[in-house]
């Protein structure tokens, strides 16, 4: 690792990120203009993803279905536009510091539609925005899961993240080669809305990486009420499912598995999970014991459990 590369990571560190990645530019190679962050910073050499933990206890609130607002502040609306915004600002100061050009962007969707004309020709109209967990995933923090958000090491679904572009010379960091998900199904099998169709997989493409995840259907997403939030930036954006139900229960999963760096004295799930249908009503299945503990060691077992629940 190159002197500049450590001291900015060791500064960002203190400036309060969690995760901090690099992604060179030629991963994104394969990304159309308009999502691409060569089209925003088009002398950048690097593309850097900080990320602040969403603390566990935050999303346990909404676990025990008895607090939602906490991780409404706490999980979501303070921790991105407060916290982590300062992080990324004194992190872009301390690049411009040392001559280096360096532009924030917070986690837009890339949903948003185009809200301009395009200035030059053979640029994308504004605005450009990148996918930022598949920009965390090119830059080595972690994988796409089967459940479709980003999962890293350290904290699994629980991360903020936001990125900057900047013509620093920094080292990219290795893609990351381990493995989280086991695609158990879980996270489907749970869903009272059945947003998530497991016999309509599909690809994500990241930095010459491949990862397969569930179709989801966000219209669904957008009605539920099992901890799943709006997207705070732009309605045509997927909704937050961070603290949904089909999350938290993958978050349980990873956890019972021993397969997260973080480690807690207690098991994150520890009651029967509760769950609200689209009719409103709530539930607690009475075979909720089935969906914890071995999953992520049995990849078609809770997929085959589904499979019985519903016959």
């Amino acid at each position: 690792m190159s002197d500049l590369t450590r001291e900015f990571k060791e500064a960002a560190r203190s400036f309060g990120a969690d995760l901090v990645g690099v992604a060179s530019l030629d991963r994104f190679a394969d990304v159309p203009p308009e999502h691409n962050p060569a089209s925003i910073s088009p002398d950048a050499k690097a593309v850097v993803v900080l990320g602040r933990r969403i603390t566990r206890g935050t999303v346990k609130a909404v676990e025990e279905g008895t607090n939602w607002q906490t991780y409404e502040l706490f999980g979501y609306h303070w921790l991105d536009t407060e916290f982590l915004a300062l992080t990324t600002f004194e992190s872009v100061e301390w690049l411009e510091d040392r001559g280096f050009e360096a532009c924030p962007l917070f986690a837009f969707p890339p949903e948003i539609p185009v809200q301009g004309i395009a200035v030059r020709e053979g640029q994308p109209a504004p605005n450009v925005f990148p996918d930022i967990e598949q920009t965390a995933v090119a830059a080595g923090l972690g994988e796409i899961g089967w459940c479709g958000v980003l999962l890293t090491p350290q904290f699994g679904p629980l991360q903020r993240l936001q990125m900057i572009l900047t013509d620093a010379p920094l080292e990219a960091d290795p893609l990351f080669e381990g493995e989280l998900c086991t695609k158990c199904g879980v996270c489907a099998a749970v869903c009272p809305l059945q947003a998530m169709d497991a016999e309509k997989e599909q690809t994500v493409r990241v930095a010459g990486r491949e990862y397969t995840v569930a179709s989801v259907n966000y219209d669904r997403c957008r009605r539920c009420q099992n901890g799943a939030r709006p997207n705070r930036y732009h309605g045509a954006g997927r909704p937050d499912r961070l603290a949904a139900l089909c999350v938290r229960s993958c978050l349980a999963m990873l956890d019972d598995a021993g397969r997260l760096e973080s480690k807690f004295e207690q098991p994150f799930r520890q009651r029967e999970y509760w769950a609200i249908d689209a009719l409103g009503q709530a539930s607690i299945p009475s075979d909720w014991q089935t969906f914890r503990g071995t999953g992520c060691a049995d990849p078609s077992g809770f997929r085959a459990a589904d499979e019985g629940r519903e016959q």
